[in-house]
C-alpha cells in the first residue's frame, strides 16, 4: 500500500465478513451520509489529494475466444476491431517510456486471452523484467493463470495481476458463459499464493441490479486478502457487442459503488477505470471525493478511448490534486537498472521472433 496515513493504524481492523444485506444498506443510504462516511475513511489511510497515475497498453488486440457481451476483443461479436499480433517486446517497452515520461507510476500490459500460451510466456516475461527495471510498477491481464504461470510471473518481477470478477455471482452467467466466477476465484487466489499483489473489480452498467453491485462488493471484500487495487469500470457501450444498447446507468449510483468500495476496503486503491471519458468532471470530482484514488492516464484504454492526457491535468489542476509519489524500488529493481542495456541487446534477437505470433 502507498501514501497511508499516519491515523490509519487507529483505524477499525479490517472486515472479510460483509453480509450482502449489509452492503446493500450501505449502497442505499443517503447520499450525502454515504460520500461523508467514505471521505472518512479514505482520509485514514491516504492522502485524500494523492492520485495513483496508470498508464494501459494492449499488448495483443482482439480475437479473443471469451464471449463477454460487454468487450469488442471479444471473437464472437463482429465490432469492427482490428485484431493485432502479440507486440514485439522493445515495442511495449518504448511505450512503458513514454509513461514513465509523463509520470505514470504503473504500467499495465493487457492481452485478448483467455489463457496464456506457453509459447508466449517468454515474451511477456521479458517485458515484465524491461519495464519494471525503469523503476515502473508492473501489472498484466492475461486471462486466466496456472499456478505455474503465475509462480513464473512473479520471478519475473511482476508487481500486480489484474484479473476483474465483473458482477455479482448471480448475475454473472448473463454476461459470460465461457468462464465460470469459480474459474475467475482460482486465477486470484494463483495471483496471491505466488506472492503478487492482485487488482480485481467489476464493471457497472451492464443491467446489473443494486443487489447485484453489492453481490460484487461483498466478493471482493471477503477475499482473505483485499485487492491492492479496485477497479470500478463504467460499461463502453460498444456498437456490435450484446450490451451496446443498453440504458445508460445514473452517474450517482456509480458514485455509490466508488464510496461503497471505499468503506468495505479501506487501504485498497479504487480506481476509475473504463468508461472515465463517459462522465462529467463534476461526476469524476465526486467520485474521487468519494474515495477513488487512481486512474488510468493517456488517450487509450486497451481499446477504448480514455479522456486526453491535458484534460486530467486541468481537471487535477481545478481540484487541487496531485499525482501519488511511485514507490521506492527495492535493491533487485535498481541492479535492473543497470543491467537494462545488456538486456536490450537480447530483446533485440527476440523481438523478430515475437513478431511472427
Amino acid at each position: 500500500m502507498s501514501a497511508a496515513r499516519p491515523d490509519a493504524a487507529t483505524a477499525p481492523p479490517f472486515r472479510h465478513d460483509w453480509q450482502r444485506h449489509e452492503i446493500e444498506t450501505l449502497l442505499t443510504q443517503p447520499f450525502n451520509d454515504l460520500l461523508f462516511q467514505a471521505q472518512g475513511v479514505h482520509r485514514r489511510h491516504f492522502d485524500p489529494n494523492a492520485v495513483q497515475i496508470s498508464t494501459l497498453l494492449s499488448i495483443k488486440t482482439g480475437a479473443c475466444p471469451e464471449d463477454c457481451k460487454y468487450c469488442p476483443q471479444s471473437g464472437h461479436y463482429n465490432t469492427g476491431l482490428e485484431r493485432e499480433k502479440l507486440m514485439q517486446v522493445e515495442a511495449v517497452l518504448e511505450e512503458a517510456r513514454k509513461a514513465l515520461a509523463v509520470g505514470a507510476s504503473r504500467f499495465c500490459m493487457g492481452a485478448a486471452w483467455k489463457n496464456p500460451r506457453a509459447r508466449d510466456m517468454p515474451y511477456v516475461l521479458e517485458m515484465v523484467r524491461g519495464v519494471r527495471a525503469m523503476g515502473l510498477e508492473t501489472c498484466m491481464t492475461l486471462g486466466m493463470l496456472t499456478r505455474d504461470q503465475a509462480e513464473a510471473l512473479e520471478d519475473a518481477g511482476l508487481d500486480y495481476y489484474n484479473h476483474n470478477l465483473d458482477t455479482s455471482p448471480e448475475y454473472y452467467g448473463e454476461i459470460i458463459t465461457t468462464r465460470t466466477y469459480a474459474d475467475r476465484l482460482e486465477t486470484l487466489d494463483h495471483v496471491r499464493q505466488a506472492g503478487m499483489k492482485i487488482c480485481s473489480g467489476g464493471i457497472l452498467g451492464m443491467g446489473e441490479s443494486v443487489n447485484d453491485r453489492a453481490g460484487l462488493l461483498q466478493q471482493l471484500a471477503n477475499l482473505p486478502v483485499h485487492p491492492e487495487s479496485v477497479p470500478i469500470n463504467m460499461l463502453i457501450r460498444i456498437e456490435g457487442t450484446p450490451l451496446a444498447h443498453i440504458e445508460d446507468l445514473d452517474p450517482l449510483e456509480f458514485v455509490r459503488t466508488i464510496a461503497v468500495a471505499r468503506i468495505l476496503m479501506p487501504a485498497s486503491h479504487v480506481r476509475l477505470a473504463a468508461g472515465r471519458e463517459l462522465m462529467s468532471d463534476e461526476t469524476q470530482a465526486l467520485a474521487f471525493f468519494a474515495g477513488a484514488n487512481s486512474i488510468f492516464y493517456g488517450e487509450r484504454l486497451l481499446t477504448a478511448q480514455n479522456p486526453q492526457a491535458n484534460h486530467d491535468q486541468r481537471l487535477f489542476k481545478r481540484l487541487g490534486l496531485y499525482p501519488e509519489p511511485r514507490h521506492d524500488v527495492d535493491d533487485a529493481t535498481h541492479e535492473a537498472v543497470l543491467n537494462d542495456q545488456i538486456r536490450k541487446a537480447q530483446v533485440a534477437a527476440m523481438t523478430t521472433d515475437a513478431a511472427a505470433h
